[in-house]
């Protein structure tokens, strides 16, 4: 492993383009961190969080927008000793973090989580091949189990590649995720999630060989949707039909 400065440099020199800049572009399209935000940052010791805590000290040390961060280690879904390992690491490489079932207690107004791009074009797919419907991850909700908190993906539009680039380049160590916390609020409670997104991974990577604007094409899809092409779609709980004013057009 580098030495922390060094593992912090290289998301603003070697991985400037692929990481930081695509995490400030999120943050800026999304409208996802202002002024006087307290935004509580999960680490569940994978590379995706580590990268994120990074990211997120970084840009509170050289951002014009005053904000303040927590750093938390989910205790759902982990047991004690995996908490504390992770921990651990954590505070070796200066982030710190303490362990919380709840987050709300921290004081924050905010979440701050790490899926990226690829997990937000996989549940595109995700969501047709296996739910019938068309649908994304979004870069930020207003989260209904906890009245007052907003969950936020600021590595939104960073590709996994560029990820495991810098994680593989700063030799980190990782631990196994779990989702536990990542998934509640995702309230996704298939059994087979995993089965079907490392399916759907594998899709992707197939379908690249052939068209590499594969991925981005997937993406631009929740950007391009034509509700005057599309039966039925869902708004605010209700279901509207293309038949419903057919006749008035």
């Amino acid at each position: 492993m580098g030495c922390c400065k060094a593992i912090e440099r290289t998301i603003i020199t070697t991985y400037r383009k692929s990481i930081w800049r695509k995490f400030i572009e999120a943050i800026e399209e999304y409208d996802l961190i202002h002024e006087g935000d307290r935004i509580a940052v999960c680490i569940t010791g994978d590379r995706d969080s580590l990268l994120l805590a990074k990211c997120m000290q970084e840009f509170k040390l050289h951002g014009s927008t005053d904000i303040e961060l927590e750093f938390f280690v989910p205790t759902i879904g982990y047991n004690k000793h995996n908490c504390l390992e992770i921990m651990e690491y954590a505070k070796a490489i200066e982030i710190p973090v303490v362990m919380t079932e709840h987050v709300k207690e921290l004081g924050c107004n905010k979440i701050a989580l790490c899926h990226h791009f690829n997990n937000v074009i996989e549940t595109i797919l995700m969501g047709i091949l296996y739910n019938g419907q068309v649908g994304t991850m979004m870069p930020k909700l207003h989260n209904q189990n906890y009245e007052g908190l907003e969950v936020i993906r600021p590595l939104y539009l960073v590709k996994e590649e560029a990820i495991l680039r810098w994680s593989e380049r700063n030799e980190l160590r990782f631990f196994p995720c779990e989702y536990a916390f990542s998934k509640s609020f995702q309230r996704d409670e298939d059994d087979n999630l995993y089965i079907k997104r490392a399916d759907v991974k594998d899709l992707i990577k197939r379908l690249l060989l052939i068209n590499p604007n594969i991925d981005m094409n997937i993406f631009k899809s929740m950007y391009n949707v034509n509700l005057d092409t599309m039966i039925s779609y869902e708004k605010e709980g209700f279901t509207h039909h293309f038949l419903d004013n057919y006749e008035s057009k």
